[in-house]
């Protein structure tokens, strides 16, 4: 559950849905300042829903940003009734939901400043998959790293395992989907994204092997907007090392890799959640500021 958030009476909040390029309907939830600077699409996690990030959506919107949230196909409040039955693959985020949220940005956010994107996790894997990835000025990936089970921190193989070969796939098994629990404290997956996201965590290359044939048609060749990726020291998935394998799999964008500690902001933990939460907002300072740099260049 996402912590509460009040937003100062000057920003406005705006549940909308935006149809995806198959038609399916995603949730969405625009935050907007009385005369934005600049537009800002926040890309979630996989498990996490868009109200994790309100927090962090709420500081850039008083810096000028319009913040468009939503929820990946399957998750939250773009979740079917009967999650069981839904087909879909984990890549029809990249090549169905994030084109239609590209756009959406750049149609609704009303201002001509830089259109930017925060991806953290997962939603740093998927932009090389839409078609219209050039919609985006620049990128900051926040605890984006592949996610070869083999290259976590030592502490957290056994739990990443477990996940996978234990409660996923009993949870799998049992019900059609993976529901919360067993150490699992996302949303419940659907069937078509743990079952790809397994193969590519079961991969030391995660996907970036079957990118040369399997995944085409893609895009990550072409992406040539910045991308500044902020990786945590204690974050047991994305480190140093999958975090540069992740930003390689973008060979044409300039590119750099951000490490920090939690006791750089002083905190005790950051983690996989990185920033967003209550507990770890200060980290996210450093991320706004390279956003900011784009304003700048912009005036």
């Amino acid at each position: 559950m996402a912590d509460p958030v009040t937003l100062p009476d000057e920003i406005t909040e705006e549940a909308v849905r935006v149809t995806a390029r198959d038609g399916f309907s995603l949730s969405a939830l625009w935050l907007r300042p009385p005369a934005a600077k600049g537009a800002l699409l926040v890309s979630t996690g996989t498990g996490y829903p868009k109200e994790f990030y309100l927090r962090f959506a709420r500081a850039a919107a008083e810096r000028g940003f319009a913040c468009l949230l939503f929820d990946w196909r399957g998750i939250g409040g773009s979740a079917p009734e009967d999650l069981a039955a839904m087909k879909m693959d984990y890549s029809d985020w990249g090549r169905l939901d994030f084109p239609a949220m590209f756009e959406a940005l750049r149609a609704g956010s009303g201002t001509d400043g830089p259109h930017l994107h925060v991806g953290h996790s997962a939603g740093g894997h998927m932009v090389g998959f839409a078609d219209n990835h050039a919609l985006i000025d620049a990128h900051a990936f926040i605890c984006v790293g592949s996610g070869y089970w083999g290259n976590h921190l030592l502490w957290y193989r056994p739990a990443a395992l477990w996940f996978w070969h234990g409660w996923g796939a009993w949870s799998l098994a049992q019900h059609g989907y993976v529901k919360r629990g067993g150490g699992w404290t996302g949303r419940p997956l659907p069937r078509g994204v743990f079952e790809t996201w397994k193969r590519w965590c079961h991969d030391p290359s995660y996907y970036r092997r079957e990118l040369e044939e399997k995944l085409r048609p893609h895009h990550f060749e072409d992406v040539t907007a910045p991308i500044r990726s902020f990786i945590y020291k204690d974050d047991p998935i994305a480190t140093p090392k999958t975090g540069q394998h992740m930003l390689d799999a973008y060979p044409n964008a300039p590119s750099e890799l951000v490490v920090a500690s939690a006791a750089d902001f002083g905190l005790s933990a950051i983690r996989h959640d990185g920033p967003f939460p209550k507990r770890s907002l200060a980290a996210a300072e450093p991320v706004l500021e390279w956003l900011d740099s784009f304003l700048i260049v912009e005036r």
